[in-house]
């Protein structure tokens, strides 16, 4: 029903690949350049701390509010609103307090700084060790899932392909988490299950184009393994363009209206479905033609049956 592209029309994808590296390592590089310098804003599930959720009755001024709290010895309270403008949500790193003792204190800083009938809403706390085996939970289940993902790849198809499948993965997650160092967007656990889900997705688009790789392989007799590549990838590239495009409209409508509790979310899913859109066009068969994949590798070896030469 939808047609992006005249039938017998070619795109020379793997004639690119080379700017398309050197896009991507440029990505890839600033990415780690600034985990190193800024690092990750991790968020209480990892840290640990104290949340506090208040409601005004009229619209809150959040300036006024930090003051507020930074007047009573709060300096490193984070301070935002949280699904309208009447809540506000305060984010305080671990102390010795207790949590009770804590909340008082804040609604009371807030109500005599502000001066407004404030009502506390819910408080919530998380143990420094609780968060570090979450931190430490987390990364472990993105990286087990790429090993999965290696095995999983290698079984169906080829090492070659295993390893551009997983390297294009990497290659999202590094860019993804990079910019939430440069915009310093808090990081919680929601952000490690959209991480995981771009994983899934990005892979899903992956193994289709290796099927329909894998498929012209064994077809065409004749073309050099580039020309496989861009033919498999022009073939997909409809798929794959409408899939993304239907996604981020979904994906779009949460990050504009879904409200603050799932803003990181959305923000790794728009982040990691874009990038993975373009490293399963670019990144994922480019680096398995550079690593010398042919059609020997995914082509069947025939077996002669025994006593086969005495039909003839």
């Amino acid at each position: 029903m939808f047609q992006i592209l005249k039938p017998g029309k070619l795109i020379d994808f793997m004639s690119r690949s080379k700017y398309a590296f050197v896009f991507s390592m440029v990505l890839i590089i600033a990415s780690i350049a600034t985990l190193s310098i800024k690092g990750l804003n991790w968020g209480l599930d990892f840290t640990g701390g104290t949340l506090i959720e208040v409601g005004f009755d009229q619209s809150a001024n959040l300036q006024e509010v930090r003051e507020s709290l930074k007047a009573k010895g709060f300096d490193e309270a984070t301070v935002q609103n949280f699904g309208s403008t009447k809540e506000v949500l305060v984010r305080l790193r671990p102390s010795g307090d207790k949590v009770k003792s804590v909340g008082e204190n804040v609604l009371s800083a807030i109500r005599e700084g502000t001066g407004k009938h404030v009502e506390m809403r819910r408080i919530e706390t998380v143990g420094a060790s609780v968060g570090d085996e979450l931190a430490e939970d987390g990364g472990l289940a993105i990286i087990v899932s790429l090993i999965c993902i290696l095995i999983y790849v290698s079984a169906r198809f080829e090492w070659r392909l295993a390893a551009g499948a997983v390297l294009s993965l990497a290659h999202d997650v590094t860019i993804t988490l990079g910019v939430f160092s440069l915009m310093q967007i808090e990081v919680d656990l929601t952000i490690v299950a959209a991480l995981l889900t771009v994983v899934g997705y990005s892979l899903n688009d992956t193994i289709v184009v290796f099927d329909r790789i894998r498929e012209n392989f064994r077809k065409m007799r004749k073309g050099l393994p580039a020309e496989i590549m861009n033919s498999s990838i022009t073939q997909t590239l409809s798929r794959t363009l409408i899939t993304s495009g239907t996604t981020l409209f979904v994906v779009i409508a949460l990050f504009a209206e879904g409200g603050a509790m799932i803003h990181g979310f959305a923000t790794a899913l728009l982040l990691g479905i874009t990038v993975g859109t373009y490293s399963s066009i670019y990144v994922a068969s480019a680096l398995a033609l550079k690593l010398g994949i042919t059609k020997e590798h995914l082509t069947p070896v025939q077996v002669e049956k025994e006593g086969a030469e005495f039909d003839q």
